[in-house]
This record gives C-alpha cells, sequence and structure tokens, in this order.
C-alpha cells in the first residue's frame, strides 16, 4: 500500500465524524397567539417629566403626545407592549430627565385606531 493510502483513510474517517446529522424537530403549525401572550392590546400612558422638554429632547419620543402643564411636560400615547414602555422609560434615563409620574389608563379596544 502507498503510504498516502493510510493517511487518505484517517482523514476521511475524520470528516464522516464531524459531518453528522444533526436531528431537527419536525414543522409544526402557528396559529393565533394566546390573548395573554403578543395579541394583548396596548394601553395609553401618560408620563410626567420635570421641567419643559424642547423640540430636540421631544423628537425621542415619536409616538407620544406632548404637552406642557406648568413647570412639567406630560407625554401621552399609546403604547403597544411592555418592550414599547420600556424604550421610553430607556429614553427618559438616557436623556437625564426627572421622571416624576408614570400612569397606565386601560388597554385600548380591538379596533380602535
Amino acid at each position: 500500500m502507498p503510504s498516502g493510502a493510510p493517511h487518505h483513510r484517517r482523514s476521511e474517517r475524520r470528516v464522516r465524524a464531524r459531518s453528522h446529522q444533526i436531528p431537527v424537530a419536525t414543522a409544526h403549525w402557528v396559529g393565533r397567539q394566546d390573548h395573554r401572550v403578543a395579541t394583548q392590546p396596548g394601553c395609553q400612558y401618560t408620563i410626567r417629566i420635570r421641567g419643559r422638554l424642547g423640540a430636540t429632547a421631544l423628537f425621542a419620543f415619536p409616538t407620544m403626545a406632548s404637552e406642557v402643564r406648568g413647570g412639567e411636560t406630560v407625554l401621552t400615547g399609546l403604547l403597544v407592549d411592555r418592550s414599547a414602555l420600556y424604550g421610553v422609560l430607556a429614553q427618559i434615563e438616557a436623556l437625564g430627565l426627572d421622571l416624576i409620574e408614570l400612569r397606565r389608563g386601560e388597554p385600548s379596544a380591538v379596533g380602535e385606531p
């Protein structure tokens, strides 16, 4: 046998050992999610922030309407889920703003704009 043949067989075994098949779960049907999971409607939130926010700071909250009341800025708007709420709170923290109050309203009705 040539000296290269045994080496070739060993490397062929290594390749077969590394290219083994990995079992995969069978495909499943994805249906409508449970109402408690992903399809829960958003809620109306009112967020009071100390101070008057300028146009640049308000640009960080594109989904919220703003109103100045006394020395406070009040943001109101529909936030579709917790991640949207946490995103707004993260923006408030990142901008160094003082959060005075966070109030959640009732969930929006299905079909409501």
